[in-house]
Formats: structure tokens, sequence, C-alpha cells
């Protein structure tokens, strides 16, 4: 299936339980699809959700009830799925453009800006709940381990950082590495982070290691890649700047196969319908693609779990690098601006 968004879209999200997918625009827009492997996609809602600037983060929030949406406005934004009106707004949520949102629990959500800070925020309590200033650069994506509370954020500086939530404090940062870092995700059963980078290389850190990468996997492809979404514990399905969508296996680290090309254009964000039968893609073309999973992956192998990449670690304690930080440490865990509600002015 495809959708012809008609701008350039920087970001999606799937619906937790439902065909939905949102998408936010290069204009400011927020949209809303339902999809169906029978029908068409239909359209709900068009909120223009950010004025004059882009729609840069979006995500589904409240088990599903509503989109929060973050913009180079520094305001983020929450929305009714149902009738596409303004929840709250928080103004100022940021001191430089928001360039990413991920979940984190069921009632915190974690949002980066291009100057380097990352922010938790309570929507429950309607708070700003965490701060960290740990980058030099824009943060380019964040996963979250919850088994240990960690944050790990990676950043066009070049660094990878891991923050724990519990302690509010940056608990270590990795050397400058010579590429930017622009996706993150956790593999190996929190064994590994994977880093994709600028130059096409993909950087493994070892968990409790992170000031240095353990190895490197330069084979990939020539071109950045933008973009990583675990599909199991050993494989990885990455978009590239090239257009292609891959799929690669992690120690051993080998392509296994290229399995779709968006366009020509840079792949912007992957993501996985709600019960993984879909893989949406964006890019520069100004589509969403929703590719049938099973598709894409018959003939692609079955999941390579070898006893010697079961048997790959670095003694993996999880606060190895606690004491080594020489970053900057957080704030007192309140927002810099005035503004500390996240649903202030309802």
């Amino acid at each position: 299936m495809e959708i012809n968004l008609g701008k350039l879209p920087f970001d999606i999200d799937f619906h937790p339980s439902n065909t939905l997918v949102a998408a936010g625009l290069i204009n400011g827009d927020l949209h809303l699809y339902r999809y169906g492997a029978n029908s068409l996609p239909q359209r709900l809602l068009e909120v223009h959700a950010h004025g004059d600037e882009s729609c840069r983060a979006v995500r589904f929030i409240n088990e599903g009830h509503a989109i929060v949406t973050g913009s180079p406005d520094l305001s983020i934004l929450a929305t009714d799925v149902e009738t596409g009106s303004a929840i709250a707004r928080l103004e100022h949520s940021h001191g430089a453009a928001i360039n990413r949102l991920i979940n984190l629990t069921e009632t915190t959500i974690a949002s980066g800006d291009d100057e380097g800070c990352i922010k938790v925020w309570d929507t429950r309590q309607q708070s700003c709940c965490n701060s960290f200033d740990s980058h030099e650069e824009y943060i380019s994506d964040m996963t979250f381990a919850s088994d240990s509370m960690k944050l790990l954020g990676v950043s066009g500086d070049g660094t990878l950082s891991v923050c724990n939530l519990r302690r509010n404090k940056v608990q270590v940062q990795s050397e400058f590495s010579e590429d930017e870092l622009l996706s993150v995700v956790i593999m190996k059963n929190g064994r590994k982070v994977i880093c994709g980078t600028q130059s096409g290389a993909l950087l493994l850190y070892s968990w409790g290691h992170f000031k240095d990468c353990s190895d490197r996997f330069i084979d990939l492809s020539p071109n950045s890649v933008d973009a990583l979404l675990k599909l199991d514990e050993d494989r990885v399905i990455t978009g590239s700047e090239n257009g292609l969508i891959s799929l690669v296996g992690i120690l051993p680290n080998r392509i296994i196969q290229p399995i779709a090309e968006h366009s020509e254009y840079p792949v912007e964000r992957l993501a996985f319908s709600f019960d993984r039968k879909y893989l949406g893609s964006i890019s520069h073309d100004q589509m969403l693609k929703l590719w049938d999973l099973d598709d894409l992956l018959q003939g692609s192998g079955s999941t390579l779990r070898s006893r010697e990449a079961m048997a790959d670690s670095d003694s993996d304690e999880m606060d190895v690098d606690a004491k080594e930080t020489k970053r900057k440490t957080v704030s007192n865990g309140q927002a810099r601006n005035s503004s500390s509600s996240i649903f202030a002015d309802l």
C-alpha cells in the first residue's frame, strides 16, 4: 500500500492496538490514516499542528487515545485521536527545535532537541521529570532499556549517551566517533547496542562498555544508515540514504538481503504496525509505504542464533562505565524554561 502524503514526512507511528498510522509533515501538519489489507487507506484527520514550522516527531500515547507531536517551534502538542482537537500544548518545552520523541512507559515520553538536550515528561503528572544535557549536537535517535530504566541517545556529535532515569544523571557517554550517529537499537537480549552512522557503518557497543564500540560492520552501505528497526534479537532492518531497506544479521554480522527499495531518496523512518503485519517506511518522495512483512522476509532464512553469537560478550555488567563519565551532568530535573507543565494553559 502507498499513501501520498502530499508533503515531505519527518516521522510516522502506528497505533498500539488498531489499524491506524500517523505522520508528521514538513508543513506542520499531522495526518492520521486507517489502513487495511482489502481497502484503500483512508485519511481520518488532517490537523495543522505546528503553524509554519514542521512536525518533526510523532508518537501515540495514552493507549492510542492521543498523539503527541514535536516541532522546531519548541512546542509539544497532544491531539485527541477521535476529534483532532488539541488536548494540551506545552510552549517552550525545549530551548531548541525538537527533533525526536519516543515512548518510555505508559505514562512517560522522552524528547530530544537540536542542541543535544533530552527531557523526560510524565504525562500523568503533566510535568518534566528528567533533563539531560549530554550532547553538543542534535539528538538523532533514542531508545529505552525498560528493565534497567536507562535511556540511550545518539547525536550528530558522534556520541552515545546512557541516561539513568532512576538517578536522574548521565551515567556514561561514549568517546567521539568519526561519524554522526543517526539511529540506535538494543539487541542480543540487551547485550549489544547498534548505532547507524553517516558513513554507512554499523557500530556495535557492548552493554556496560560504552566508551568505545566493540565491533564495526562496514560492509552494509556506502550511504548513511538513517533508520534502524529491530526485527528480533539477531536481525535488524536498516533504512539507508539511497532508499534501500535491508535485513541485516548481527553477530555474525552480515547482509542477509535487501528486502525493499522505497525510492531513490533517503529512508527517513521505519516502523512496525501493531500486529507486525506491516512495515511502514517514509522517504523524501512524500510517500508512506506499507509493506507486507511476511512477503518481505520470505526466503530470508531463519533467525541466526549460533552458539558463537550467543557467546560473544565483553563481561556484560550493566554499570561498568558508571564511574567513567566525564560529560556534563544533568540539572535538577526541571525544565530549563519557565513552563514546567506539559499540559499548562488548559
